[in-house]
């Protein structure tokens, strides 16, 4: 899809503005926790003795990277609707259920007032903002101007097909460890899916449970598109793998401090399919990005040759080029033959 100048200078400033409110949260946490820390419990080395809860998680700094790049794309290309789109429904999915969770007591136990009050503004800015972005890249479109105007491609065949196996896989296993949570505790659920007073969460976060689930559909529907070799599956694709990378890495880094490889024949089945299921999301977000971060298959500058449009491919005009022996008026070269005008005679009529 084509954007209008107007499209992608208002979907370049609601970019920026969330990625200014994201900058400021994580800002927020470095200056009051440290940077050190703040990376310990993201990765779930937590310490007892953190000078101050964070608010944020790894996601927001993916996000701020998100925000970024689309602000850019936005700029720079006229083809960044769905670009705007994905980030815009990855900002209603992280930040809608802030508006009904940062009130609960359990925020109220962790976090101050204020704080609590400027997550909930920054909610609401960042939700309309979102809604805003949705709504820019689809009324501001426009038809390309001519037929040499760019215009954006889906991924290769190959590239279709491992974004597909790796971003779908990852999605299924995602969701197959939601399933087994629920069997396993079904005490906390519906709040490890809309928040609740049982369940911990970041202030700026949704409910895990909630997360999981997006995170799945959106990787399952990326997958899906980038194997119909649909025009969005590109961004749609690198942010869904981005998203997923985090989760993986930092299940990693608990996996290596904990040395549970050194003793990975003695662990349970389960924890040993956990171990597996955070280096296989490793695995998976890197492939997707990879494969979708290089460059696609490009059309050929200029109108499409089999469209019937362009130099040498439309109506055949009204006086055609002349032809070696060729008579003014006449369609084909003396002696030739088929359809048209036919040649002079060759002994022209008195005054002819």
């Amino acid at each position: 899809m084509i954007l209008t100048r107007g499209a992608r200078v208002t979907g370049a400033v609601l970019s920026a503005v969330l990625a200014v409110i994201v900058a400021g949260w994580l800002i927020r946490d470095v200056d009051a926790i440290g940077f050190g820390q703040l990376w310990r419990n993201w990765s779930g080395l937590y310490d007892i003795h953190i000078r101050s809860v964070p608010t944020t998680s790894a996601t927001d700094l993916v996000l701020f990277v998100v925000y970024v790049a689309v602000t850019v794309a936005a700029l720079r290309t006229a083809s960044a609707a769905s670009a705007l789109v994905v980030a815009g429904v990855v900002t209603l999915t992280v930040r809608l259920p802030g508006l009904w969770t940062i009130g609960s007591r359990r925020m109220e136990a962790v976090y101050s007032d204020e704080l609590r009050s400027r997550a909930l503004i920054c909610a609401f800015v960042a939700v309309a903002a979102a809604a805003a972005m949705i709504i820019t890249a689809g009324a501001g479109r426009r038809p390309p101007v001519d037929s040499y105007e760019p215009t954006p491609t889906g991924p290769g065949p190959g590239t279709g097909v491992l974004t597909f196996l790796a971003l779908s896989a990852a999605g299924a296993v995602l969701i197959a460890w939601e399933i087994r949570q629920i069997v396993r505790d079904p005490e906390f659920f519906p709040d490890w899916y809309v928040g609740g007073d049982r369940v911990a969460q970041y202030l700026t976060g949704p409910p895990p449970g909630w997360a999981t689930v997006m995170l799945a559909l959106l990787c399952v529907f990326a997958g899906i598109s980038a194997a119909a070799r649909a025009r969005h599956a590109r961004p749609f694709g690198l942010v869904a793998a981005a998203v997923l990378l985090p989760g993986g890495v930092f299940g990693v880094v608990r996996i290596v401090h904990y040395d549970m490889l050194e003793h990975f024949a003695d662990l349970s089945t389960e924890l040993q399919l956990s171990l597996l299921s955070s280096f296989f999301q490793v695995f998976a977000a890197l492939a997707a990005l990879i494969a979708l971060a290089l460059p696609g298959p490009v059309r050929a500058p200029g109108p499409d040759p089999w469209s019937g449009s362009g130099p040498g491919w439309g109506p055949a005009p009204a006086t055609p080029p002349p032809y070696p022996g060729q008579r003014p008026g006449y369609g084909y070269p003396q002696g030739g033959g088929g359809f048209g005008p036919p040649p002079p005679p060759s002994q022209p009529p008195p005054g002819w």
